[in-house]
C-alpha cells in the first residue's frame, strides 16, 4: 500500500519541489545533518580504505589521495544505491537517483577533508600506527561535515540532493 502511494505521488511531482513535499524532506538543520552523516559514512569508508591501502603500500600523497577519493565516491554512491534498490527501484533508476542525490555533497566533502589533510603538518606522511594519521583524518571529517551540512540544507530546500532520496524511504 505504501509503495502505491509513493508511485502515485511520483507521477504528480513537478517543478522545484519534486521529491520534497509530502516526504518529510524539509530544509531544516537536523535533516541536512542526517543527509550529511549519510554522505560522510560512505565517504569515510572509502577514504579510510584508500588511505590504508595507499599508506600500507608506501604510495605517495597524490596516488593515495586519488585512490581515497575514488573509493569515497564509490562507497558514497553505493550506500544510496543500496537503499533505493531495496525500496524497489531498478538499478538503472537507482544510479540516476544516487548521482543526483550525492554528487555535490560528496564532491564538497572530499574537497574539504582532503584539503584539511593537506594542511595538517605531517598528516600525509604519517603511518597507520601514528595517532597523527587518525587524529588528522577525524579532524578532516569533522571540518568536512561542518562545511557540507549547509550545502545539503541548501540542496534539500530546493528539492535536490537527499530530497530526491527521501521519496524512496
Amino acid at each position: 500500500m505504501q509503495h502505491d502511494a509513493h508511485a502515485h505521488h511520483r507521477t504528480e511531482r513537478s517543478g522545484a519541489h519534486a521529491g520534497h513535499e509530502g516526504h518529510g524532506a524539509t530544509a531544516d538543520w537536523p535533516t541536512a545533518a542526517r543527509a550529511t552523516l549519510h554522505c560522510l559514512t560512505g565517504c569515510a569508508i572509502g577514504e579510510v580504505i584508500g588511505m590504508v591501502i595507499g599508506t600500507a603500500l608506501g604510495w605517495g600523497t597524490v596516488p593515495t589521495m586519488v585512490l581515497a577519493i575514488v573509493l569515497a565516491f564509490f562507497f558514497g554512491y553505493s550506500l544510496t544505491l543500496w537503499a533505493v534498490v531495496r525500496a524497489g527501484l531498478s538499478l538503472k533508476a537507482a544510479i540516476g537517483v544516487a548521482l543526483a542525490a550525492d554528487t555535490l555533497s560528496i564532491a564538497v566533502m572530499e574537497l574539504v577533508d582532503n584539503g584539511v589533510l593537506l594542511l595538517v603538518p605531517g598528516a600525509m606522511d604519517a603511518h597507520l600506527s601514528d595517532g597523527l594519521f587518525w587524529g588528522a583524518l577525524a579532524f578532516a571529517f569533522l571540518v568536512a561535515f561542518l562545511v557540507t551540512t549547509p550545502v545539503n540544507k541548501w540542496m534539500i530546500g530546493r528539492g535536490k540532493g537527499h530530497a530526491v532520496v527521501h521519496q524512496y524511504h
